[in-house]
C-alpha cells in the first residue's frame, strides 16, 4: 500500500445523493470531497480534501463529544464560526477543533470568491456524539467492523432530546 500521495492527485467528487443536503439546505451546503486516509491505510486518523463553492458550508454548525478535527486552508478564504465568534480564514491557515461542548461548535464557510479548498484530519474514535446548536440536534456516529464482503459499517442516528424515549418503555 502506498504511504504517500500528493493532494493533486485526490480527486474531489460530490456528495453521493444521500448524503447531499436537500430542499432549502442545499441552498447553503455543497462541498466536493476526496478521502485520503483510507487510501494511505490511516487507522487511527481521517483526512480527507474538501472543496467547498463561494457562499457555502460543507457541514452545519457542530461540535463532537469524542474526537478532535484539524483543518489547514490550501487554496481560498472564507471564515470559521466557533462557539460565538468569527474568524476570517485565508491560505496557510490552521485551525484546532478540539472535543468538547456547544462552545467548541465549528463551521467553515466560503465567504470568498473563488473554490475555498481545505484538508481536515480528524481522530476517528468511535461512537462519537456530534451536536447541532443552529438546529437543536445530535447524531449518534458509529463505525462497525466490515462487513464479510469487506466492505464498511457503521450507524448513524440523528434526533433531538425532544424525541427521547423512557429506557423502559416497550419492555
Amino acid at each position: 500500500m502506498n504511504r504517500i500521495i500528493n493532494i493533486a492527485e485526490v480527486e474531489l467528487l460530490p456528495r453521493p445523493a444521500a448524503f447531499a443536503a436537500k430542499g432549502a439546505a442545499a441552498e447553503r451546503f455543497d462541498a466536493r470531497m476526496g478521502f485520503i486516509g483510507t487510501r494511505l491505510g490511516a487507522q487511527k486518523l481521517g483526512y480527507n480534501i474538501t472543496a467547498v463553492p463561494p457562499g457555502k458550508r460543507a457541514f452545519p454548525f457542530h461540535n463532537h463529544q469524542v474526537n478532535e478535527e484539524m483543518f489547514f486552508v490550501l487554496e481560498g478564504a472564507g471564515e470559521i464560526r466557533i462557539g460565538d465568534e468569527k474568524f476570517p480564514l485565508r491560505a496557510g491557515d490552521v485551525i484546532a477543533c478540539p472535543a468538547g461542548g456547544k462552545e467548541t461548535a465549528h463551521q467553515i464557510i466560503n465567504t470568498g470568491t473563488v473554490e475555498l479548498k481545505y484538508l481536515g484530519v480528524s481522530t476517528r474514535l468511535s461512537p462519537d456524539i456530534a451536536e447541532y446548536p443552529d438546529s437543536d440536534k445530535f447524531g449518534v456516529l458509529a463505525e462497525y467492523a466490515p462487513g464479510a464482503d469487506g466492505r464498511p459499517r457503521g450507524f448513524r442516528f440523528v434526533g433531538r432530546d425532544t424525541l427521547n424515549v423512557d429506557y423502559w418503555e416497550g419492555e
